[in-house]
């Protein structure tokens, strides 16, 4: 297997059948840079235009149409000392009554520590200096959509796209249908930290350095599915929010069929054990990721 290290020279702000910006082997290991939500690199250069410039496609050759993209997160180091975030809730994620509330949505700009991993927002009101754990995590990755389809980077769909979920980072694996031909892998929009749903229409966003392995697992998929240490978790991506966790939770219940588990047995499990969690609320496509313990899969 070998590691490539990709210097991208253009970004692009959908995910669809453009020409491969490099080519590599099923197995292989790829380290590339990202730059932040609105286009500005480790050097606070503005290189590219919002939204959410990609790096890519990288093509993996073999991959074809009903197959699936094996992503693992191996590792991801912040390589500027700065992020921002936006400094007020976003309108629909209030009362609409509240709206005329909400201060202006003016940026506030967080420092990144790398040695001590963490963030910190200054004067924050009563709060002080804010500061929290380093949560690295990929906000917008996947793979080219079928039909030709060029897909915005503001928004997601069964292909992957911009699903904001926090469990997107170091010692994940996630996995996408393969639509085209290489598949066609983008990435980028990398956060610091984040919240559940990005209620401010942001995580503290800034640019990265990613590691990841790409491999081609044979059998499709309908959605998203990830996995890391502790649970496994499928991800819909829709509006309204209901028929982005029936998504979701059809994924789930497909995925434990490959257990062993019929629907009646899957029923029993999940009505118990089952977690949802809110990857993005504010952009045209909601997403919600159904989580379970493995500590419930079968031996």
């Amino acid at each position: 297997m070998t590691t490539h290290r990709f210097i991208p020279t253009q970004w692009h702000n959908v995910l669809g059948t453009l020409p491969p910006a490099l080519t590599i082997e099923s197995g292989d290991t790829v380290v590339t840079e990202t730059i932040d939500a609105n286009g500005w690199d480790k050097s606070d250069a503005k290189v590219a235009s919002s939204p959410n410039p990609m790096n890519g496609p990288i093509a993996i050759n073999g991959a074809q149409p009903g197959d699936t993209l094996k992503v693992e997160i191996l590792a991801m180091t912040p390589n500027r000392a700065t992020g921002w975030t936006r400094a007020s809730l976003a309108d629909l994620v209030v009362e609409p009554s509240f709206v005329p509330n909400l201060p202006p949505r003016e940026r506030a700009t967080w420092r990144i520590d790398r040695n001590a991993q963490t963030v910190t927002l200054g004067g924050v009101g009563p709060l002080g200096d804010l500061t929290m754990p380093l949560a690295p995590m990929i906000g917008c990755f996947g793979v080219a959509p079928a039909g030709g389809q060029a897909i915005s980077t503001t928004t997601s769909a069964e292909h992957g796209g911009n699903m904001d979920y926090r469990r997107f980072g170091p010692g994940s694996t996630v996995w996408f249908p393969i639509a085209v031909p290489g598949a066609l892998f983008f990435l980028g929009d990398c956060h610091a930290i984040q919240g559940d749903g990005e209620i401010v229409g942001t995580g503290v966003e800034t640019s990265y350095e990613v590691t990841v392995r790409l491999s081609i697992d044979k059998g499709p998929i309908v959605w998203p599915r990830g996995e890391n240490e502790r649970d496994i978790f499928t991800i819909g991506n829709a509006r309204p929010l209901d028929q982005a966790l029936q998504h979701a939770t059809t994924e789930m219940v497909r995925w434990l069929g490959e257990y062993g588990l019929d629907v009646t047995a899957a029923s029993n499990l999940l009505g118990q054990a089952v977690r949802y969690d809110i990857g993005n609320v504010y952009d045209p496509a909601f997403t919600v990721a159904c989580r379970l313990s493995k500590q419930w899969l079968p031996k």
